[in-house]
């Protein structure tokens, strides 16, 4: 594997844990896809550093357990925010 993909890796899990972030913010910060986030933490980093990846993986699976009520928050807001005609 090339230096910098290790590298990407680790930055990726220390940015998870340290941000309590989802995939998709992750995706976002880092400038790449959400499947290279999850590819990196689930095998890449595995290989790397078994323990950091259990760590970030534990963050992704609190969030993935969490994210149906995030999607009914940001529906909520976006009903309150709207104008009766």
């Amino acid at each position: 594997m090339k230096d910098y993909i290790e590298e990407r890796a680790m930055n990726i899990a220390n940015y998870i844990i340290e941000n309590n972030a989802t995939v998709r913010q992750t995706a976002k910060e880092f400038g790449i896809s959400k499947s290279t986030v999850h590819k990196d933490v689930t095998e890449r980093l595995t290989q790397i550093n078994p323990s950091l990846a259990a760590e970030a993986r534990k963050v992704l699976d609190v969030n993935k357990s969490e994210r149906h009520i995030r999607g009914g928050l940001a529906t909520r807001e976006k009903y309150l925010h709207q104008h009766v005609c």
